[in-house]
């Protein structure tokens, strides 16, 4: 079975070493992951959606069965951030937003949480400094 987002980065959190924490980066690399890690970490990437607690219904469905992956629903993520979809309305990106919640694993839906806020080294001990070395070809906007 597939690992979750939020296993992943439990893997990276635990890792010993920055060495190891890179070397499962680059293992673990996806689109969603580096999407996720740039939405938090950039200084210039502006969430649209509104700080804090998210008043949502947690997926209380076992891992494996009744969800989406977040690592399939990262196609979306863009919609969430400044300059992604200007189109959308507040009031939709918000229904949007927490429609994917509901449908995740509450394990990532708390990543995507997370992240929004730009608070996953809350959660998991991944830094910025260390995705910079993984993924060298990310160029940082705002303050690095």
């Amino acid at each position: 079975m597939k690992l979750l987002i939020s296993e992943i980065f439990q893997k990276i959190s635990n890792a010993k070493t920055k060495a190891e924490k890179i070397k499962l980066l680059n293992e673990y690399k996806s689109n969603t992951i580096v999407s996720l890690l740039i939405w938090n970490f950039d200084d210039s990437v502006v969430s649209m959606v509104p700080s804090g607690e998210v008043p949502y219904t947690k997926n209380e469905a076992p891992k494996g069965t009744e969800h989406t992956m977040l690592e399939h629903e990262g196609r979306l993520l863009f919609h969430f951030v400044k300059g992604g979809n200007n189109n959308l309305t507040q009031m939709r990106r918000e229904q949007m937003f927490i429609q994917m919640l509901e449908g995740l694993h509450q394990d990532e839906a708390e990543v995507v949480c997370l992240v929004k806020d730009k608070q996953l080294g809350k959660r998991y001990k991944i830094t910025k400094n260390v995705v910079s070395e993984a993924y060298s070809e990310i160029v940082w906007g705002g303050r690095s």
